[in-house]
């Protein structure tokens, strides 16, 4: 538990306000526009996939249970996949979904992040390409005002987050919580939430964020 930082200002409330709003907004924008490219992209992904193969129509349409009329029309762009689709063409292909429906066409691994900057000094940093599934973001935010109050929100969804750098302010319904660099929460957000930063500093965090209730699953390798 952290004390009370006081009252928050109307400004302060609204600022708040104004960046989940924009955030929201600008990741369902970005996800629908890069959606709609990757299946226009998919076409010809699939016509080259086939040919460096050297597989006919026929032996692929016996290999995925597609016609080969439907293979046809998706490889000329005349028709949009379905996951249905997408997912016995990767394993015929020999491709992962994401190499499928998003891959670079030079192979080069990077990402190329646009930053939004927010009107409080926060910036967000996408570090994920594909559409759907979990998302990968992150948050550097400047220190907290010694007035800020939390404003909790609630949505469908789980997060994760992991501290870089600085200390990150974590409400969590009644829970007030602390987190130094090098540790991580998760939780429900359907559960009322807040984060920022503190007034000692700003602060730098990953964020994985799932859609209804989406975890993100951590592996444990034993010897």
């Amino acid at each position: 538990m952290v004390p009370s930082l006081g009252r928050s200002t109307a400004d302060a409330a609204r600022r708040l306000a104004g960046l989940a709003n924009i955030f929201a907004k600008w990741q369902s924008r970005r996800v629908d526009e890069d959606f709609e490219k990757a299946l226009d992209a998919v076409g010809p992904r699939l016509k080259r996939l086939r040919a460096r193969r050297d597989v006919t129509l026929t032996a692929l349409a016996r290999r995925t249970g597609i016609s080969v009329s439907t293979l046809s029309r998706l490889e000329a762009g005349l028709r949009r996949p379905t996951l249905e689709q997408l997912l016995p063409l990767a394993r015929a292909h020999g491709v992962t979904l994401d190499e499928l429906v998003d891959a670079p066409p030079t192979g080069d691994p990077r990402i190329n992040l646009r930053p939004l900057a927010c009107d409080d000094g926060a910036v967000i940093l996408p570090l994920t390409r594909r559409p759907g599934g979990i998302q990968a973001y992150k948050f550097v935010l400047p220190a907290a005002a010694e007035s800020q109050e939390p404003a909790l929100r609630t949505h469908e969804g789980h997060d994760w987050v992991y501290v870089l750098n600085g200390t990150l302010r974590l409400v969590l319904d009644r829970h007030d919580l602390l987190l130094a660099a090098g540790e991580a929460a998760e939780f429900d957000t359907r559960t009322p939430h807040w984060f920022g930063a503190t007034p000692a500093g700003p602060v730098e965090f990953l964020s994985l964020v799932g859609r209804q209730g989406e975890r993100a699953h951590v592996r444990a390798v034993t010897a």
